[in-house]
């Protein structure tokens, strides 16, 4: 899984390509957990990402609840198949996605 950030007046921009997964989850936890304390919009960019498992969720998950205390979050250009997930899942109601 390759990340790259982009930041813009109080944006950070995420933009994943790969496989969101038990090996890669932590990575992206850190990231989140570290760079977005002066964040008000996070915006993850998911035109690469072509898997999500449960642990890639969840670090979804807990980047809304904090996002939800300090500003806003969303998700762009999720393919068919994460999409899929996010459905099955409820996520898809929980999650902004565009």
């Amino acid at each position: 899984m390759t990340i790259n950030k982009e930041r813009n007046n109080g944006t950070l921009k995420l933009s994943i390509e790969g496989r969101l997964d038990t090996v890669t989850a932590p990575e992206l936890e850190k990231i989140v957990n570290e760079e977005t304390a002066d964040v008000q919009e996070l915006v993850f960019d998911m035109t690469a990402l072509e898997y999500i498992s449960s642990a890639g969720l969840r670090v979804l998950l807990a980047a809304q609840k904090k996002m939800n205390k300090q500003g806003s979050m969303k998700l762009t250009a999720v393919c068919d198949a994460v999409m899929e997930v996010f459905e099955m899942t409820g996520f898809a109601d929980i999650l902004v996605i565009e």
